[in-house]
């Protein structure tokens, strides 16, 4: 038998504190659009495209990261040019620090691409990336 071979990825999972805040925070701010809440779960279920996002309550402190360091984030596609500039601008409009920012001219998701965290410090990307169909 071989190695499981998945068609793709059906959901990722990010923990938060407050699943309203959250909620508010994905929605308004960053564009994704609420399909469902489980309140058994304490699971708010969303879709930024054809992908799907689930907020899960979480009752344990959230510390992904050490101090100035992303390399635990979950990355964003937005359209290169314009549309990145402006993702970039509406958030600075909304108080949201973009805390790194680079131009990846090599590996594997080259272009523009910078970081921001959301209200339990996740960090999450924003990337010109087009190298795959969304």
């Amino acid at each position: 038998m071989s190695a499981i071979k998945p068609r793709g990825m059906v959901h990722a999972c990010i923990p938060v504190s407050d699943l309203e805040a959250s909620k508010k925070f994905y929605t308004e701010l960053l564009g994704l659009n609420f399909v469902n809440f489980s309140p058994a779960y304490q699971l708010i279920f969303l879709t930024a495209g054809k992908d799907y996002l689930i907020l899960a309550k979480s009752e344990t402190p959230i510390n992904p990261n050490p101090e100035g360091k992303r390399r635990v984030h979950h990355a964003f596609a937005v359209h290169p040019g314009a549309a990145y500039d402006e993702a970039k601008a509406f958030l600075q409009k909304n108080g949201v620090e973009i805390f790194d920012e680079e131009d990846r001219k090599t590996g594997v998701f080259p272009g523009r691409q910078f970081y921001i965290r959301d209200p339990d410090r996740n960090v999450i990307e924003f990337s010109e990336f087009d190298g795959k169909e969304y």
